[in-house]
């Protein structure tokens, strides 16, 4: 691909972001997020109404009794894009891969959070880091994210959410909003429901929203939920090759095929839930714009409560 084509790809993201981001105001929303850059003030003995978590439970026993770490608002939000780029996002069965589509959604916070006057930060990621570009202000640096999210090759083909997760906390001091964007289908897919690579995946997003603010952004393709009568299909897994041959002819074997991704997003849904953190689940044949501005609409309304 030519530099040229290259800029132009990057251009037709920021002319449709931008669009959504005018219409809908979602910078605006971005501003009553909780969790926002904090300076330390204070500190002060605990009173009813504190928030727990600003316990500073080394003075706290050290006194006998609890003190909280009070903080002061900075006027700056530090948001992070944690996005997966892995083989399993190159997939898609509509006109876009998932990482494509994973790419204007990004790109979409990103214009938003730039609105705002946020700085906004990049971890590209497989089973290791890929790439990580910390939190900087400024349209080029946002058209520079997107180059990236659209064109980096990464070096390995396989997913490590808990790998990600560990450099951005210690990458990442400040407290920041991160969007973990992500289709879970090898951190969280069939068969690992219980075991050390789901159980590590689920601590390390609690201790990560402990830290920061996040949200988890739910890639999902159409053809992960439903296959369609198309007779013998050899179906290859994109991260290890693994290779599954199906009838898809037989309505059995298309039943247990949507009722085995049920499940899975069923215990996803419960796991998430469990570490404390929100969802959005997009679907890559369906528009994003709606859901985003829900959520920032409900988000903003929780502050205001």
């Amino acid at each position: 691909m030519t530099i040229q084509e290259i800029f132009e790809a990057v251009r037709r993201v920021e002319i449709r972001t931008n669009r959504l981001v005018n219409d809908m105001m979602v910078g605006a929303y971005l501003s009553h997020f909780k969790g926002r850059g904090m300076d330390f003030e204070e500190l002060r003995e605990y009173m009813p109404g504190d928030d727990v978590r600003d316990i500073d439970w080394n003075v706290t026993n050290r006194m006998g009794r609890p003190f909280v770490k009070r903080f002061r608002e900075e006027r700056e939000l530090g948001v992070i894009l944690a996005m997966d780029i892995s083989a399993s996002e190159a997939f898609g069965s509509n006109l876009r891969s998932k990482r494509e589509f994973a790419t204007e959604i990004a790109a979409t916070l990103a214009f938003s959070a730039a609105r705002s006057s946020d700085k906004v930060g990049l971890l590209l990621f497989s089973d290791q880091v890929e790439l990580f570009l910390p939190p900087r202000k400024g349209r080029s640096h946002i058209l520079r994210l997107t180059k990236e999210m659209l064109f980096f090759e990464p070096k390995n083909r396989k997913t490590s959410i808990p790998q990600a997760l560990t450099f951005l906390n210690h990458a990442v001091r400040r407290r920041s909003i991160v969007f973990l964007l992500t289709d879970f289908l090898h951190s969280f897919g069939a068969g690992t429901v219980g075991t050390k690579n789901g159980r590590d995946m689920v601590q390390q997003i609690g201790m990560t929203n402990a830290r920061h603010d996040l949200i988890c952004v739910h890639l999902h393709d159409p053809r992960e939920s439903h296959i369609p009568n198309a007779g013998l299909l050899t179906i290859e897994d994109a991260e290890t090759g693994e290779l599954l041959e199906m009838d898809s002819a037989r309505a059995g074997v298309r039943q247990t095929y949507a009722e085995q991704n049920a499940a899975r997003l069923s215990d996803l849904d419960r796991a998430l839930t469990q570490a404390g953190v929100e969802t959005l689940r997009f679907s890559s044949g369906e528009p994003y714009a709606q859901i985003l501005q829900r959520f920032f609409e409900t988000r903003r309304g929780r502050r205001r409560g």
